[in-house]
């Protein structure tokens, strides 16, 4: 049986990330700050993993690209609409009642762990180019500087690294899975 977390995983692999320079290319003419950029792109990559199933998708190019437009129209709509400045009481008391709790923070250590494991299988040059391009949010033009190597390269290493990343902390996802359920059966046969 095959692991539907993996074969999104595959999917965004094979099918949306050859997209993600020109959607940011596309993006760039249509946002004010490089910020906006970013959230937009990070926006997509999470609603795509939200995903169960894919098969409805036959075009991931104007799928994605569609997508992207409209998180665009909806972050300039709540813009004109909600001042943030305005309400930044209210939003401070929110964010301190919903402080996470031991629970989250234990999760998201494991997820730092997860990551942690699948960057250390990546070769240097593309862990210090994901590190840039995913954590840092650097360009790719800034990333080639940087390194100086082609931004051919930077966008081949980053979305390698990222199909890499992403199947091993998926396997690592199903194995733990698998543990659990045979820990609970060995439980049960005591």
């Amino acid at each position: 049986m095959t692991n539907p977390r993996a074969a999104l995983a595959e999917w965004v692999g094979r099918e949306i990330l050859p997209h993600e320079h020109d959607l940011r290319t596309w993006l760039q003419r249509r946002l004010i700050t490089p910020a906006d950029v970013e959230d937009i792109v990070q926006e997509c990559y999470c609603r795509l993993a939200q995903l169960t199933e894919v098969s409805h998708i036959t075009q991931p190019r104007a799928y994605l690209f569609t997508m992207a437009r409209n998180l665009v129209h909806q972050q300039r709509r709540s813009a004109a609409v909600v001042r943030l400045e305005a309400y930044s009481a209210v939003l401070e008391e929110q964010l301190e009642s919903s402080a996470p709790g031991p629970e989250r923070i234990a999760a998201g250590r494991q997820e730092v762990v997860r990551l942690q494991a699948a960057l250390a299988t990546l070769s240097e040059r593309a862990r210090r180019i994901f590190v840039m391009r995913k954590i840092d949010g650097m360009s790719q033009r800034q990333i080639a500087s940087t390194l100086g190597v082609s931004e051919a390269v930077v966008e081949n290493d980053a979305s390698r690294s990222l199909r890499t990343v992403l199947k091993v902390m998926n396997a690592t996802d199903a194995n733990m899975t698998k543990d659990l359920s045979v820990g609970g059966r060995h439980a049960r046969s005591r």
